[in-house]
């Protein structure tokens, strides 16, 4: 697919045109700072893109106030006491000294022990979280993409995990692959099976317009409301955008 990519300057707002083979104008704000994000058809002017943006000004400044209150997670520095987060629900971290391979334990409902070695610095200790919140994606994902294959009637050939710095899911149609965020571990299960199905129904077509609304109000009537639960969710101190 064809596709040209430049920013614009609307009432002092920082614009970011991506130009598809595509029919219809869309317009998105992103966390967590509000970017926001026009896709246009090839064929549409920056004057045009640059109307629809002023016609939207006032929805804009509201969505990018309900970021700026989105509550956010300060930096991880990987010690006892700290927060962190998994499939939704809030756990207390413990740093566990161990000198045997390192390991997170989930205990009690509320506790989330990280066995590590001494030695082992803050980035060390968050890849070994990362590894963890990997491999526990790896064993949700598989029933939620048999579920959805057979309600939707089509197959992913191959899925796979990775830290995307700018949406959550992706999907290639022609190879049928979709990718997952390693993020969405931390996030409430109905927000990673919203995410799939989302993904999924591109394979059924490929553009968010008007056909694509109705797939998902048919398959996944609550998608909306699960999308402003992602979205509700406590953002990463890493920056990255949807």
């Amino acid at each position: 697919m064809t596709t040209e990519k430049h920013r614009i300057t609307v009432n002092g707002l920082p614009v970011e045109i991506v130009r598809k083979e595509i029919k219809n104008l869309h317009l998105g704000i992103y966390p967590p700072h509000g970017r926001v994000r026009v896709a246009a058809p090839l064929r549409v002017s920056d004057n045009a893109v640059r109307l629809a943006v002023i016609g939207k000004l006032g929805w804009i400044k509201r969505q990018r106030a309900r970021f700026d209150g989105q509550p956010r997670q300060s930096e991880r520095e990987m010690v006892s006491g700290e927060t962190h987060y998994f499939l939704g629900q809030r756990y207390r971290l413990r740093v566990v000294n161990y000198n045997g391979p390192a390991k997170v334990t989930v205990r009690h409902g509320s506790t989330m022990e990280l066995h590590i070695r001494r030695e082992l610095n803050a980035a060390q200790r968050e890849r070994v979280l990362q590894r963890w919140y990997r491999r526990q994606l790896k064993e949700l994902i598989p029933p939620l993409l048999q579920k959805w294959q057979g309600a939707l009637n089509i197959e992913v050939r191959e899925w796979a995990i990775k830290k995307m710095k700018t949406k959550w899911g992706a999907c290639n149609v022609e190879a049928r692959r979709i990718w997952l965020n390693l993020e969405l571990a931390k996030k409430p299960l109905q927000c990673l099976e919203y995410i799939i199905v989302h993904e999924m129904v591109h394979l059924l077509e490929r553009h968010h317009n008007d056909v694509f609304t109705v797939l998902m109000n048919q398959y996944l009537p609550q998608w909306r409301s699960r999308r402003g639960e992602l979205n509700a969710a406590p953002l990463a101190h890493a920056t990255w955008n949807y």
